[in-house]
C-alpha cells in the first residue's frame, strides 16, 4: 500500500469510529472489508474478526456461541441459515432483542460493486419508552415531562462539554499555531519521520537547507525529498536512529556542495526528529581560524630559528664579503661567490617563511573576478615560452565578490609558473574559473606536462617539498594553501588524463552593491553614527540609522530598497550585530559588521562567519574597498 492509500485508510477509518452506531462493510466472498470500533465493542469481538479478510460466518459462529441470540440448537444450522441469507444481498431491516437485554435496530443494503454494508443501533431507550408509553397511559404527561426535563438536563450537559472541547480546541491550536511560527523561523529545517520513512511534519524549510529541493513534503518520503545521491548519505544514519540512536553527523552535499548538519532523534512510536542545518559559512569560518592558528604557532616556531639563522648568514656574507676583497686565487674566488650566492638564496627562504607566518592576514575587498582574470592572462603570458599556450576560460557571474584580490592572483601566477616549468618547451596551460551555486568559486589550473608523481601528490603541500632539486623552495604550494584555507576554502591537486591539475575553491561571498541607494546604518554611540553617516553619504548612500537590533530589524522590514546594512558588534540591548547578520542571512541583504573588539573576543570572532569585519578606526577608503572594485591596473 502506498503513502496515499495509507493516509486515505487511516481518515476514513477515524470518521467511521466517530459515528455512534455499529458499522460493517462484507465483500462479494463474504470477508470484512472494514468496520469501525463501535462494531468491536457492541458485540465484544476478538481482534481476529474485526481485521480486513475475516470470514462472516466465523463472526456469526462467536456471536452464536456467546449466547448473544439466546438459545440456539444446531450452531452450524443457525450459521449456514445466516450465510445463505447474507449471500442472498437483500436490504432488509429488524430488531432483535439481545441475552444482555439490549434492543438492537439491524438494517442492511446491499452494494452496488458486491457485498453489503449493515448498520446497527442501539434503540434500548427508545423501546422502554415506548413501552412504558403503552403500560402507563394514564402517567403519559408525567413521564413524558420527566423524559423531557432529563433530556434537556443532558443537553445542557453536553452542550457544556462541547464549550470545553472547544476552548480546548481552540488552545491546542493556538499552541500549535505558535509552535509552527516558532519553527519556521528558525535557519534550519525541523521535521519528523514515520516509521516508514514519510515526512508527518516539517517546518518548510527543507529547499533552505537543501537548495533545489521542495519545501511543501508533508506526506513525501525522505529518499524522494532529498534525492537519491543525498539520502545515500544518511540512510545509515537515519538507520541507526530507527534503532534507538541519536546520530549527529555532517556530509557535503553534492548538489549545491554546501555543507550539512544533520541530526537524529527518535521518538516513543518509532519515528524520528530531524534537525538539519545549513553549516556552510561556519565550516569556512572554522577553517580559516584553523589555518590562522596553525600560522601562529609557526610563526612562534620560526620566529627564533629565523632570528639565529639570519644572524649567521649575516656573518657568513660579511666573512665572505672580505674573502671577496682579497686577492684570491681563480678557484678559490670560485668558491667565495658560490658561497655568497647559498647565503643570499639562504636569505630569500627565510623572508618566504617570514611572508608565510606573518600575522598580516587576508584583506578582503570587493574585487571584479572578470578584472582579475584579464589582468592575471596579461601578467603570465610574457613569462611563457613561445611554445606553450595560455587558454583563461572565465565562467565567473557578473557578481563583485568578497576577496583579497591581490594574495589570489599570487597564488595563480604561482600556480602559472608550476605549469610553465611542468609543461617545458611546449604544451598547454588552462585556467578555468566558476561559480558551485552561491557556495563557491572554483578555479583550476591544469596543464599538458607529465602530471604529479605518487610521491608529490602525497607531499606537495607540505613545505619544502619540492621536484625542482636545488631550484626549487618547496614554499609555492604550500604558500597557495595557506592563501586558500585562511579565506575558508581548500585545494585539490591530481592529474588529468593530459596532464596535472590545482583546484582552489573559495566562498562565494558577494560584496555589497555601491551604486547608491539606501543604508541603515546601526550603532548606538552617536558620534560615532555621525561620522559613518558622512563617509556612507560620500559614498552616494541615502542613511536611516538604528540603534538597536529590534529597530534595526523593523526597519530592514518596513522600507523597501535597502542595499547595505553596516552594523556595530555591540549595540543597544541585548542582542548584538552578529544576532542582526544571522536574522538578515539568506535575504540577500548584505551586512557589514565592524568592532573595536580585539580578533580574539568570541563575539568577532562569530562574526567572521558572515564576512569580514572592519576594525574600528576606519577610513572612508577601507569601508569603499568592501562595497567598491577597484579598476584594474
Amino acid at each position: 500500500m502506498d503513502r496515499a492509500s495509507k493516509q486515505h485508510s487511516s481518515m476514513t477509518t477515524a470518521g467511521l469510529n466517530l459515528i455512534a452506531q455499529a458499522l460493517s462493510i462484507y465483500d462479494n466472498d463474504l470477508r470484512l472489508a472494514v468496520c469501525n470500533r463501535r462494531f468491536q465493542e457492541m458485540f465484544s469481538l476478538p481482534d481476529a474478526l474485526v481485521t480486513p479478510g475475516a470470514r462472516f460466518d466465523d463472526t456469526i459462529r462467536f456471536i452464536a456461541e456467546s449466547g448473544d441470540y439466546g438459545p440456539v440448537g444446531d450452531i452450524n444450522d443457525f450459521v449456514r441459515t445466516r450465510v445463505e441469507t447474507a449471500r442472498a444481498f437483500v436490504p432488509h431491516y429488524l430488531e432483535r432483542s439481545r441475552a444482555n437485554g439490549q434492543v438492537i435496530s439491524i438494517e442492511g443494503a446491499p452494494l452496488p460493486q458486491g457485498g453489503w454494508v449493515t448498520v446497527y443501533t442501539d434503540i434500548t431507550r427508545t423501546k422502554r419508552i415506548e413501552q412504558l408509553l403503552r403500560a402507563r397511559s394514564e402517567e403519559m404527561s408525567e413521564q413524558l415531562i420527566a423524559h423531557t426535563e432529563e433530556l434537556s438536563a443532558a443537553n445542557r450537559k453536553l452542550a457544556a462539554t462541547i464549550i470545553q472541547l472547544e476552548e480546548a480546541k481552540r488552545q491546542l491550536t493556538e499552541i500549535e499555531r505558535r509552535t509552527r511560527l516558532t519553527t519556521e523561523m528558525m535557519p534550519a529545517h525541523i521535521a519528523h519521520l514515520d516509521s516508514d520513512g514519510y515526512y508527518t511534519f516539517t517546518n518548510r524549510r527543507l529547499s533552505s537547507v537543501f537548495p533545489g529541493r521542495p519545501s511543501d513534503i508533508l506526506g513525501l518520503h525522505i529518499a524522494e525529498a532529498l534525492g537519491e545521491a543525498a539520502y545515500a548519505r544518511i540512510e545509515p544514519h537515519l538507520l541507526a536512529a530507527y534503532k534507538g540512536g541519536n546520530p549527529v553527523f555532517e556530509f557535503t552535499e553534492s548538489h549545491s556542495s554546501r555543507r550539512i548538519r544533520v541530526a537524529f532523534t527518535p521518538d516513543r512510536q518509532g519515528g524520528v526528529y530531524i534537525l538539519s542545518m545549513d553549516i556552510t559559512e561556519e565550516t569556512q569560518t572554522r577553517v580559516a581560524l584553523q589555518q590562522a592558528r596553525r600560522r601562529e604557532m609557526a610563526a612562534q616556531m620560526t620566529s627564533g630559528l629565523a632570528h639565529d639563522f639570519s644572524n649567521l648568514l649575516t656573518i657568513i656574507l660579511g666573512m665572505q664579503g672580505k674573502l671577496e676583497k682579497m686577492a684570491l686565487e681563480d678557484e678559490a674566488a670560485e668558491l667565495v661567490q658560490g658561497t655568497l650566492s647559498a647565503a643570499r638564496r639562504g636569505g630569500r627562504l627565510l623572508n618566504r617563511i617570514a611572508g608565510m607566518t606573518s600575522q598580516r592576514g587576508l584583506r578582503p575587498q570587493a574585487t571584479d573576478m572578470h578584472a582579475l582574470l584579464a589582468e592575471l592572462k596579461i601578467l603570465a603570458s610574457p613569462t611563457l615560452p613561445q611554445g606553450i599556450g595560455l587558454s583563461v576560460l572565465d565562467n565567473m557571474p557578473d557578481v563583485t565578490l568578497l576577496l583579497d584580490g591581490g594574495k589570489l592572483q599570487d597564488a595563480l601566477l604561482n600556480l602559472l609558473l608550476n605549469a610553465r616549468d611542468a609543461c617545458g618547451t611546449s604544451g598547454q596551460i588552462t585556467l578555468s574559473a566558476h561559480a558551485i551555486g552561491q557556495t563557491w568559486v572554483e578555479i583550476t589550473v591544469s596543464d599538458t606536462g607529465p602530471g604529479f608523481s605518487p610521491e608529490a601528490l602525497e607531499k606537495a603541500l607540505n613545505p619544502f617539498f619540492t621536484t625542482k632539486g636545488s631550484e626549487g623552495s618547496g614554499l609555492g604550494l604550500p604558500t597557495v594553501y595557506d592563501m586558500a584555507k585562511s579565506a575558508g576554502g581548500d585545494i585539490r591537486i591530481g592529474n588529468t588524463p593530459s596532464g596535472a591539475s590545482v583546484t582552489l575553491r573559495l566562498p562565494f561571498r558577494p560584496a555589497p552593491d555601491a551604486q547608491g541607494g539606501i543604508a541603515l546604518l546601526a550603532e548606538d554611540s552617536e558620534e560615532l553614527r555621525a561620522t559613518f553617516r558622512d563617509m556612507l553619504i560620500s559614498l552616494g548612500f541615502s542613511v536611516v540609522e538604528a540603534t538597536s537590533v529590534d529597530e534595526a530589524s523593523a526597519l530592514t522590514a518596513d522600507i523597501p530598497g535597502i542595499a547595505l546594512v553596516l552594523s556595530d558588534i555591540r549595540l543597544e540591548g541585548e542582542a548584538t550585530g552578529v544576532d542582526l547578520a544571522a536574522r538578515l542571512e539568506g535575504s540577500a541583504l548584505p551586512c557589514v559588521l565592524m568592532t573595536s573588539l580585539p580578533p580574539t573576543d568570541p563575539l568577532h570572532r562569530a562574526a567572521l562567519k558572515y564576512g569580514p569585519v572592519l576594525r574600528k578606526p576606519f577610513t572612508a577608503r577601507q569601508l569603499s574597498q568592501l562595497i567598491t572594485p577597484e579598476p584594474a591596473a
